[in-house]
């Protein structure tokens, strides 16, 4: 009895006709164009084998990745569980058409994870147009940067300059107006971290006295204001004199 075996073996897919005289395999080549079918429930036995490392993850793939996370875990409804078990045991609803036309290893490593996660996202509720709403990749601060937010942690983190924050008086927030604060990280001008809070109202009135009179000493040419709620943010120094 002969037949096509293509199986998922040491990291590859592996495409055998096999003869086989009941369980004794009597002699196995190997299969140059093996049926599309096959290929790819080989393809699916690695993704569950190995996860979605698999594939192709750049940097702005795994933010996304991190940004829906956070939404499924605060909002859920329609937001994606994009864990690694819930993204293999999906992979039909957002990695085709790519997929069926993989045959190895190497195809999936090429596969953009990033382009083919937007699939998951709620289209049909129109909720999908409020990602950069509830989960902005940056949020603008009063000294006009843009900074990035980090998703991959318990709550999301935006690490800034405590200058460019004079004269904000609230925290910031994600995933809707009454959502979540961001975990501030206030950074020294050298971009080293200062102090970390989820309040900075209360920083202002409490934690900033002491960072002060810490670090003016060290960074003489930048403001060091004694009321910073309602100092003007700034990137750059003072004058000199």
């Amino acid at each position: 009895m002969a037949g096509e075996e293509v199986r998922w073996e040491a990291g590859e897919v592996v495409a055998r006709r096999v003869e086989r005289l009941g369980a004794v395999e009597l002699s196995a080549r190997a299969l140059k164009v093996p049926a599309p079918e096959l290929v790819r429930a080989a393809l699916l036995d690695g993704l569950r084998a190995e996860g979605p490392e698999l594939l192709r993850w750049t940097r702005e793939a795994r933010a996304l990745r991190e940004r829906l996370g956070f939404l499924h875990r605060e909002l859920g409804g329609g937001w994606p569980d994009v864990s690694d078990a819930a993204l293999v045991e999906r992979a039909d609803a957002w990695l085709e058409p790519e997929l069926s036309r993989a045959r190895r290893r190497a195809d999936l490593a090429r596969l953009e994870a990033g382009q083919a996660l937007t699939r998951l996202l709620p289209w049909a509720t129109g909720e999908a147009a409020r990602l950069d709403e509830l989960a902005p990749e940056r949020i603008e601060v009063p000294s006009g940067s843009r900074i990035r937010v980090e998703y991959g942690g318990p709550q999301p983190v935006l690490a800034v300059k405590l200058q460019e924050l004079f004269g904000l008086r609230q925290t910031p927030r994600v995933a809707g107006e009454a959502g979540v604060p961001v975990l501030v990280h206030l950074l020294s001008p050298a971009g080293r971290p200062a102090a970390v809070t989820a309040d900075l109202a209360s920083f202002w009135q409490d934690g900033y006295r002491a960072v002060r009179a810490e670090l003016r000493g060290r960074y003489p040419r930048h403001p060091w204001p004694e009321d910073p709620s309602t100092a003007v943010a700034t990137r750059r120094l003072n004058s000199r004199r």
